[in-house]
């Protein structure tokens, strides 16, 4: 079946479920001749009034009615924190349509390879993937089908995982606007993303609370407000994220505070020569990390 003719379901119509409901919309189900379906889900019913009134989606399920929504979805998106994902799949592990894809957004890998193969049916195929996109507000209002054009998409294909799923998932991924395609383990991708995702929340966060005044923001010129636009954080998530990743996350902690020690020391001592040294060094890795990257792009 085209990704036109589907019905998707959405768990959760926050900032992510509803750029997803919104982009498959968008750039999917305006086709001609589509026949497609977005069906959401959520907890209160506000975010469900607002997406059926803007023809966001076509039908509207609280968490209550949510047994009669997914046996009608072939796709079925799980925008929920990584916790409640599980808890939702042990609820509702009899509720999925039979031959249906189902996914996860989630910041954290490990907890899914471990607990997966006890939770899910042979006939569901649960693909582990994170869209590495979105914005600092939370809730539907700030949701929008942009997020996810030119951004990468990490996918965790699984030994159970069928081809021809992995394949459509790869297609609607693109689809949706995502520009890259990565495929990984969980293992690398809690490590990697304990680095470039959890470890910057960690540093913008503590540099806000480092701040002995509030007012210093008016002498700023721009540096501190890029290094904190992501210290507008949604504390309940990422507290979730970062005890769920803690090993990994701890290690990289050490790491920066370790590099942070060797700045302060060469400052501290007014070694000029040394410091001049570490920051040459600084500018030449971080030319090449953005070669890097051009190069997968």
């Amino acid at each position: 079946m085209h990704l036109k003719d589907l019905t998707y379901g959405i768990v959760g119509l926050g900032i992510m479920g509803g750029s997803f409901a919104k982009s498959i919309r968008e750039r999917i189900l305006c086709m001609s001749g589509s026949t497609g379906r977005i069906y959401g889900c959520n907890r209160s019913t506000a975010c469900l009034e607002a997406a059926k009134n803007e023809g966001v989606i076509d039908r509207a399920f609280t968490s209550d009615s949510v047994a009669e929504m997914l046996p009608e979805c072939d796709v079925v998106f799980i925008c929920l924190y990584p916790h409640a994902t599980l808890d939702f799949l042990r609820e509702h592990k009899n509720h999925f349509k039979s031959g249906a894809i189902v996914t996860d957004i989630s910041g954290v890998k490990g907890i899914f390879e471990s607990e997966l193969p006890s939770i899910m049916r042979a006939d569901v195929d649960f693909i582990i993937g994170h869209p590495m996109a979105g914005g600092e507000k939370e809730g539907y209002a700030a949701s929008n089908a942009q997020f996810f054009v030119n951004h990468n998409y990490l996918l965790i294909p699984q030994p159970y995982n069928k081809k021809e799923n992995l394949d459509m998932m790869r297609d609607l991924i693109s689809a949706m606007g995502f520009t890259r395609i990565t495929e990984t383990t969980c293992e690398l991708h809690d490590y990697k993303i304990g680095f470039t995702s959890q470890l910057c929340h960690v540093i913008a966060s503590a540099l806000v609370e480092s701040a002995e005044d509030e007012g210093i923001t008016a002498f700023g010129g721009g540096s501190f407000e890029d290094l904190t636009r992501i210290a507008l954080i949604n504390a309940p998530l990422w507290t979730e994220l970062f005890i769920s990743n803690k090993e990994k996350l701890v290690a990289h902690i050490e790491r920066f505070q370790n590099c942070m020690e060797e700045f302060k020391r060469d400052i501290q001592n007014g070694d000029s020569e040394s410091l001049c040294r570490l920051l040459d060094d600084v500018r030449t890795k971080r030319m090449k990390m953005g070669s890097i990257r051009t190069k997968v792009e």
